[in-house]
């Protein structure tokens, strides 16, 4: 750093402005102009040869008061004294050096005296030097010119004698393995026998061109063995260079053996010990090692060929993940890779291997979450298929709804913890690709299981029947979409609907909280895990499925309903004897639903709704004309009477609620089958024209019914409302609605009951 950089303050810069002023070459050439205008003025101007006193003053008594001219005053007086004793110092130096250059003038005029002669004699010397010199040489000049003219021919007769010597010493160094020497000796006779090799050396030159092809073969097998170090092999391929060898059949022979060791090696990675892949790939490592000091315009390759290994590695991962891995099991297939792959990375740093294999182990992982729930989801689909089976009588065993709901609930429970489980060993691992990926785990977890549960509802609603198969991703076993929907199964599947939303998705929320630390999303676009939208399309998917359920359950009964009321001649029907077989049916009917709802729904928290709490009137004036005393009269004119009055009373009678909510309790679904069947005969007598006889046989089957389901249905009440609006549509599509006797009626009711009891008891 010069001295011109060291910063100075205000009063070094004037110091040495002043300085250099007054030693100044030309001093004509001032910093400012004496013109320049007052306007323009500063109090620095003091320090230029163009300053002006009275200007200074004036601008000076301007820009100052009273203290600051004071105190301008003393600094001034202290800067003249200070410059006074610089300028004396300065002349004190400067004439000090003035003495000490005299005094050198002095002595050099002193020392130069008598320099003249003695140069003079110098010379004289030199000229008598050279003139010996010069007799010397023409004395010796034709000795000299024999002499090298010998000692050309002497290296003329030992390049002959080395020729001549050339076979006996290739053979020495063949028989040493001195083949370094061997080429050496042999590239310094080539340009002789690149002349003379066809005639004087004829001998020589083929005897030992014999000799390298023995070196060349020798320097081969050295190449290619495994024993021989890695310098001893790359040496050999540069001397086999040198011998003007092509050695790209070398590179490429060397680089088929790596491939096939990469291949063996793989498949020793399926079958062989931890212990023996180790040593195998250590072993792969130093050949790849050799090769790239053997060829090092070969890295291109080795890095393909490296990679090459990690993809195989990864893809066997793939396919054990397609046949359900564990999670210990993937871990130790990782840490395998992840260690092959270092060390292939001290030999191939330049490779990217450990970039190649993150990105490698994020598709493999990322497969292994997706694997995990998609085996999940098949066990359930196996259960569930199960349970098609049995109720189809495909096996032999007997499997209770209620053990299927279980079963279903345990694999749905268990399945869901156990994986849980797995990533949670997965995340635990000290391996560092898997901490690298920890975030993404537990982002892709957190998906699945959206998913899954996605797939899961999609798959509940194609096995009942409400959606249909658009892909095969859905894992159903083959056929059972064709197959007949079977109601008792899509009742579990909406009772399992409702535990998963009200059990299943909270026990899963909370694991996947403690598992993942309520972890962040880390894509946008990607959907994380949100129980509320789960348990709302669940919840959603329990009240259609149950609906559904009932839906089936009815088309079988109106089955029966429409076969009772369009096969049989209602004008010309004979008296009734009996209830009529069809309430039989219906009644069995009836029983399985009961068997099946009591198996997987729970019963009800609410009383059963008597006819006496409902909204209507106790004694409804619509079923007035057909009870007890009104009975017994057998005027048509006042039959017709009393259903005229029934219709009157319709416009007074209070509106009864009959269809309900349907909630997943036992009562509430058999009560709302009652409902719809019971308002669905309503329709198919309403469509009938029935005689006396019909009308009565109407009468005694709606009573029959009337006994046994009073204890059936939930709502008592409703369900009586609806059988007395089936008589009262008979009444109305009756030619003479005249109705029975109530100690007929009765009579017949009882003995049907009676014979229905012994049936059951035997």
């Amino acid at each position: 750093m010069g001295v011109e950089d060291v910063p100075l303050d205000d009063k070094s810069k004037r110091m040495r402005d002043l300085l250099s002023s007054f030693y100044s070459p030309d001093p004509t050439s001032p910093s400012k102009s004496p013109n320049t205008s007052s306007r323009f003025a500063t109090l620095d101007t003091i320090n230029t040869t163009a300053f002006d006193a009275d200007q200074y003053m004036n601008l000076l008594v301007q820009k100052s008061n009273l203290e600051g001219l004071l105190q301008r005053l003393i600094d001034m007086a202290a800067e003249i004294k200070n410059l006074d004793t610089d300028l004396q110092m300065l002349v004190y130096e400067n004439y000090n050096k003035f003495v000490s250059a005299t005094d050198a003038i002095k002595r050099m005029k002193n020392n130069i005296v008598g320099m003249e002669t003695n140069m003079e004699q110098l010379l004289e010397k030199i000229i008598s030097v050279q003139s010996r010199s010069d007799g010397v040489n023409t004395s010796l000049f034709d000795k000299r010119e024999h002499i090298e003219k010998l000692h050309r021919t002497r290296n003329l007769l030992r390049k002959v004698q080395f020729i001549y010597d050339l076979p006996a010493r290739l053979a020495k160094c063949i028989k040493s393995e001195a083949y370094a020497d061997a080429v050496k000796y042999y590239i310094g006779a080539m340009p002789i026998f690149k002349i003379y090799g066809n005639s004087s050396f004829l001998d020589c030159k083929r005897a030992s061109e014999e000799a390298i092809a023995i070196i060349i073969k020798a320097l081969q097998g050295k190449v290619f063995s495994d024993s021989e170090s890695i310098q001893a092999r790359a040496e050999a391929v540069m001397l086999l260079k040198q011998l003007d060898f092509p050695v790209n059949n070398l590179k490429v022979q060397l680089f088929e053996k790596l491939e096939q060791f990469l291949v063996d090696l793989h498949q020793e990675y399926k079958s062989a010990s931890s212990s023996a892949h180790e040593a195998s790939i250590r072993e792969f490592a130093e050949a790849v090692r050799a090769y790239r000091v053997i060829f090092p315009d070969s890295e291109q390759q080795l890095f393909r060929l490296a990679k090459d290994l990690a993809t195989k590695h990864f893809e066997a991962a793939k396919q054990h993940i397609k046949k359900q891995l564990s999670s210990a099991d993937l871990v130790a297939m990782l840490r395998v890779i992840w260690t092959d792959m270092l060390l292939m990375d001290e030999v191939l740093p330049e490779a990217g291997l450990r970039d190649f294999t993150f990105e490698a182990a994020h598709d493999v992982i990322k497969q292994y979450v997706a694997g995990r729930f998609s085996h999940l989801l098949l066990d359930i689909s196996d259960a569930l298929v199960k349970v098609h089976d049995n109720q189809k009588g495909v096996t032999e065993e007997e499997y209770p709804l209620q053990a299927s709901l279980e079963t279903n609930k345990r694999a749905l429970i268990q399945g869901s913890m156990d994986a849980l489980l797995d990533f949670r060993r997965l995340l635990d691992e000290d391996l560092e690709v898997l901490s690298r990926l920890t975030d993404l785990v537990i982002e892709w977890v957190q998906e699945g299981f959206q998913d899954f549960f996605r797939k899961l509802n999609d798959q509940f609603l194609v096995l009942s029947g409400k959606k249909y198969l658009v892909n095969q991703d859905l894992t159903f076993g083959e056929g059972m979409q064709g197959d007949k929907v079977l109601p008792e199964l899509v009742l579990l599947l909406a009772q399992l609907s409702i535990f998963i939303e009200q059990n299943a998705i909270t026990r899963i929320t909370e694991e996947i909280s403690s598992f993942s630390g309520g972890g962040t999303r880390g894509y946008e676009n990607s959907p994380a895990f949100n129980p509320a939208e789960i348990c709302r399309i669940f919840r959603s998917a329990g009240e259609e499925l149950l609906q559904h359920y009932i839906s089936l359950k009815t088309q079988k009964i109106l089955i029966v309903l429409k076969k009772r009321f369009t096969t049989p001649n209602w004008v010309k029907h004979k008296e009734p004897r009996e209830v009529h077989m069809f309430v039989d049916l219906l009644l069995q009917e009836l029983d399985t639903i009961r068997n099946e709802v009591k198996q997987i729904l729970p019963e009800g928290l609410h009383p059963k709704h008597r006819r006496t709490d409902s909204n209507g009137s106790t004694n409804s004036s619509r079923s007035n004309p057909l009870r007890d005393d009104r009975l017994v009269r057998s005027n048509t004119q006042k039959a017709r009477s009393q259903l005229l009055e029934s219709h009157l009373a319709k416009l007074f009678k209070q509106k009864m609620e009959i269809f309900t909510k349907v909630e997943h309790t036992q009562e509430s679904v058999i009560t709302t089958i009652i409902k719809l069947f019971l308002k669905s005969l309503q329709e198919f007598v309403r469509l009938q024209t029935f005689n006396r006889s019909g009308f009565q046989q109407i009468q005694l089957d709606i009573q029959f019914l009337k006994t046994t389901l009073k204890d059936t249905a939930e709502d008592e009440a409703a369900v009586d409302f609806l059988l007395d609006e089936v008589i009262v549509a008979a009444a109305e599509r009756c030619l003479d609605p005249i109705p029975l006797e109530p100690a007929i009626l009765d009579r017949l009711t009882q003995a049907k009951l009676a014979k229905n009891s012994d049936q059951g008891s035997t």
